[in-house]
């Protein structure tokens, strides 16, 4: 489906609500090298880490917004709910938010704007984009150099990051014991290889810049194909939906209630 969308708007929800301003300095600064270029992230260690211990990992991919190779843009959104004392007392883990370059794009879609209209097409193969390659090789680096959990390793992501994750859990089967996409969205053929690990998705039903109907075809798509998936619809809401899906407060329980047996 088409969206009427003026400009200015555009401009407006691209730059997402006002960001957090809360300290996340407990988030290190970290960078991945790899044959295809290199990936900035920051990582977060329980408190009172322990390296002989294993440790679930939750990696979560940041939308367009917030590309670039600054290393902080990527906290902008979801960053504070694993800082909340509550959460690292009962959810102690390795919290990963990696940085996507300034023209890169974590799935392989193909985006489109002409005049007044903004579309997305995806497709259900071909090669990741260097970007993708990247993150796999972040991830492989990651279960190298510290003490994970196998079992319990979690993926999410918001708007781009919400498509990455529908893909990377596509190119990585067995590997993620759940995960959740925030107002994203995949190719439904997609589905039928997406079924490994419980989802939960998220969007608004006013969503104008990424269309509403991506995230129904694709929970739809999902039941039909035996998976387990939950499907929220925020009433109203426009791209921002992150916000309410991060307030969500069974968001964190559901993600570690999963492990792969």
């Amino acid at each position: 489906m088409r969206r009427f969308l003026l400009l200015p708007l555009i401009v407006l929800i691209s730059c997402g609500p006002e960001k957090s301003d809360q300290d996340v300095s407990a988030y290190q600064k970290m960078e991945f090298q790899h044959e295809s270029g290199k990936l900035p992230y920051r990582i977060l260690l329980p408190e009172n880490y322990d390296a002989e211990k294993a440790y679930p990992l939750v990696l979560v991919l940041h939308g367009a917004g917030e590309r670039g190779d600054d290393n902080e843009a990527q906290l902008s959104y979801g960053a504070d709910l694993f800082l909340q004392e509550d959460i690292r007392e009962e959810y102690p883990a390795i919290v990963v938010f990696p940085q996507c370059p300034e023209e890169g794009y974590w799935a392989n879609v193909k985006k489109e704007q002409f005049l007044l209209f903004f579309t997305f097409t995806f497709y259900p193969d071909g090669e990741p984009t260097p970007a993708m390659k990247i993150l796999q090789g972040l991830i492989d680096d990651l279960t190298e150099n510290y003490n994970i959990d196998s079992r319990r390793m979690y993926l999410g992501g918001l708007s781009m990051g919400g498509m990455g994750t529908l893909e990377l859990v596509r190119r990585s089967p067995g590997t993620f014991a759940a995960a959740f996409a925030i107002c994203g969205g995949a190719h439904p053929d997609t589905a039928p290889q997406l079924i490994g690990n419980p989802w939960w998705l998220f969007h608004g039903d006013s969503d104008m810049v990424v269309d509403y109907e991506h995230s129904q075809k694709m929970a739809a798509a999902l039941k039909k194909a035996g998976g387990k998936v939950k499907f929220t619809t925020y009433e109203d809401v426009n791209h921002n939906s992150w916000e309410n899906a991060f307030a969500e407060p069974e968001l964190v329980p559901w993600l570690f209630s999963h492990s792969l047996e």
